[in-house]
């Protein structure tokens, strides 16, 4: 079991960084000949993208998980166990977001791969909840831990939003550039209101989802315990 989980999480690493690279050559051909001036801004906005950070850390997360499930004959190691929760949450939330929220909406052909866009938006996110349903070495931790769960969405939407107002946006050559629609006060009439509506919402969708995680975990440990005579 622990050797099939190990190869599983090594597969779904390298095709997380399969998509990010591909999705990044698309990025840097349709942007570079179009507005070469802007290639620095546009890498930077590439990896600006709460998807493409949070798949990164997954496929760093599953490299060393798949290192650790052969090591370990136990429980994980507790920081390996904060940072799969972690990474988990992330994963499963930009699932939900993108499938509830952006799927329908359309990008320009030549911008996108669609091979690409369902490993980081569904493949990524869905093995990631598997994982933690079958994987061997749960460990079980204490509510309390949401509190270092919420740390990096917090500080991504601080970033997002002091650094958006600074920067060109590519398609438009303006100032002003968001990496998600719903982030961008110009587009409603309601402005950062709607934008702190939008901020509050994924950040209560990431505290329940790590919150079910973390249930989830316990559950998996008190369901394998023997039990007392």
């Amino acid at each position: 079991m622990r050797i099939v989980v190990a190869i599983v999480r090594g597969a779904v690493a390298v095709a997380i960084v399969a998509a990010i690279v591909g999705q990044l050559v698309t990025s840097i051909t349709f942007w570079s000949t179009g507005k070469p001036d802007l290639l620095g801004t546009t890498l930077g906005n590439f990896f600006s993208f709460f998807t493409i950070q949070s798949n990164l850390a997954a496929a760093v997360t599953l490299a060393i998980g798949a290192v650790v499930v052969l090591r370990e004959r136990g429980q994980d190691p507790r920081w390996f166990a904060i940072l799969l929760t972690s990474v988990t949450t992330y994963m499963v939330t930009t699932g939900i977001v993108y499938n509830v929220l952006l799927r329908g909406i359309e990008l320009d052909s030549g911008l996108t791969q669609p091979w690409s866009n369902e490993i980081v938006h569904a493949i990524a996110p869905a093995y990631l909840l598997i994982d933690r349903l079958v994987a061997p070495g749960v460990r079980a931790l204490p509510a309390k831990t949401i509190g270092v769960v919420v740390i990096f969405p917090l500080a991504w939407a601080a970033y997002t939003l002091l650094r958006a107002p600074l920067v060109t946006s590519p398609s438009t050559g303006t100032a002003g550039w968001y990496p998600y629609p719903f982030l961008d006060p110009r587009l409603s009439d309601n402005g950062y209101l709607s934008v702190a509506f939008y901020v509050v919402l994924i950040a209560i969708v990431i505290a329940a989802v790590g919150l079910g995680i973390l249930w989830l975990s316990r559950r998996r440990v008190h369901a394998s315990a023997p039990e007392r005579t």
